[in-house]
């Protein structure tokens, strides 16, 4: 299952916030030109699709992401670096590292992941 761009901003914020209203998703969002009827909505669709569920035991409805974050990221992962990188992972990870975004730190992390790797 590959949400849409809408949905999946609404599921980070369900995998950070965990269990919410549609309410705390709207106000999470803080999109100017997105009403809470349209998040509501989405919602609802969301559900109808087993992306969320719901808890409708009281007035306000609690809903809670039942598609995992990991996954999500994966499937996307996987279909961006056929498509964009050719199905080269190397070629992801050096442009990625590549830009300026990517601080000392996170570099010595993911020298030490690859270490890791190394010696399994």
């Amino acid at each position: 299952m590959k949400p849409t761009e809408s949905e999946m901003e609404i599921l980070q914020v369900l995998w950070k916030q965990g269990p919410s209203s549609v309410r705390t998703v709207f106000e999470q969002l803080d999109k100017k030109d997105v009403g809470y009827t349209t998040i509501l909505k989405l919602m609802q669709i969301m559900h109808e699709k087993g992306m969320v569920d719901r808890d409708t035991s009281s007035k306000t409805h609690i809903y809670v992401a039942l598609i995992s974050k990991e996954n999500t990221q994966n499937q996307f992962l996987d279909k961006m670096i056929d498509t964009v990188y050719n199905g080269s992972t190397a070629r992801l990870v050096m442009q990625a590292l590549g830009n300026e975004r990517t601080s000392k730190k996170e570099i010595e992390e993911i020298k030490a992941f690859l270490k890791s790797l190394e010696n399994n």
